[in-house]
């Protein structure tokens, strides 16, 4: 599965475009280069096809480019990181998954 990333910075989300719909990560980033991770939402219609886990592995690489701390608040994204240790580095310092 290769879709394009695109960060919607108007939105504070990061989105795929996929057959006429949006899957989406809200995030927000504060002055201290933390982005919390707040939603991850996965149309009906994309649901079981693994594009959620792709999205998450997306974002996951743009933060680590971008330098920045992350605090997953999203269930999803905090399973993920849970079940793909590698991406732990990227946690904000006190953040325990």
């Amino acid at each position: 599965m290769n879709f394009e990333l695109k960060n919607n910075e108007t939105y504070e989300q990061y989105e795929f475009h996929v057959d006429n719909h949006i899957a989406k990560i809200e995030y927000k980033i504060n002055v201290q280069a933390q982005i919390f991770l707040t939603h991850t939402e996965v149309p009906k219609a994309l649901e079981g096809k693994g594009i959620g886990s792709a999205l998450v592995k997306a974002v996951l690489s743009d933060i680590k480019e971008k330098d920045l701390k992350l605090v997953p608040l999203c269930p999803f994204v905090a399973h993920y990181i849970k079940n793909h240790p590698e991406w732990k580095q990227l946690l904000s310092k006190g953040i325990n998954i």
